[in-house]
């Protein structure tokens, strides 16, 4: 009669393991900050997006004239996807679905997603978007690549058109940092999580 309590207690602590269906209700919820934060992100990517679809529309305050290459225009408007398609990847870090696969996922639906699937593709994606704007912030500091003018070769480096490339582009600065903290907080609530899971 003493077993079947501890048979029960291993057989909960084996439906709530990793890559198992997740059916106990987390103990330490998202933070609002957090949510907030994750919010935040897809808007800071948002107004370079926006200036790059601008750029290829001719309506960025310059170079309206330039010859682009046949492949130039679609990497401009798909580098601009691409980006806020990363960047709304953080709402993962505060949602459900950043924790259990989705229903709608076949065979996987419901299981619990693995904490490194996670927080290491988010730690070295924070790292890397840290490294890319340190280095746009030193090439303009230092001209480690020559600088592009407005005579059609290149970006603005003066006016009004200048100030909107900068104006859009400095948001991007506080991707990095602010990813790095969600992946910190939602790699510290997991892991509370789990801990009392096998409680």
């Amino acid at each position: 009669m003493t077993t079947r309590p501890r048979a029960t207690a291993v057989a909960t602590a084996a439906e709530t393991s990793v890559g198992a269906p997740a059916v106990r209700k987390p103990v330490e919820s998202v933070p609002r900050w957090a949510v907030r934060v994750a919010h935040a992100i897809p808007l800071c990517v948002l107004p370079s997006g926006l200036w790059r679809v601008a750029l290829v529309l001719g309506l960025a305050g310059y170079d309206a004239d330039f010859p682009w290459a046949v492949w130039e225009r679609p990497y401009v408007i798909g580098l601009s996807v691409v980006s806020e398609g990363l960047a709304l990847l953080a709402l993962g870090l505060v949602r459900p679905w950043g924790e259990v696969v989705p229903r709608w996922v076949p065979r996987l639906r419901g299981r619990r997603i693995p904490i490194p699937a996670v927080v290491i593709p988010a730690a070295l994606g924070a790292a890397l978007i840290m490294m890319l704007c340190a280095y746009g912030v030193l090439n303009q500091i230092f001209g480690f690549v020559e600088p592009m003018n407005d005579n059609g070769d290149g970006f603005p480096t003066s006016g009004p058109a200048a100030w909107a490339l900068w104006t859009t582009y400095a948001p991007l600065l506080a991707w990095g940092p602010l990813l790095a903290i969600l992946t910190v907080a939602y790699h510290r609530r997991r892991r509370a999580n789990d801990a009392d899971v096998r409680r």
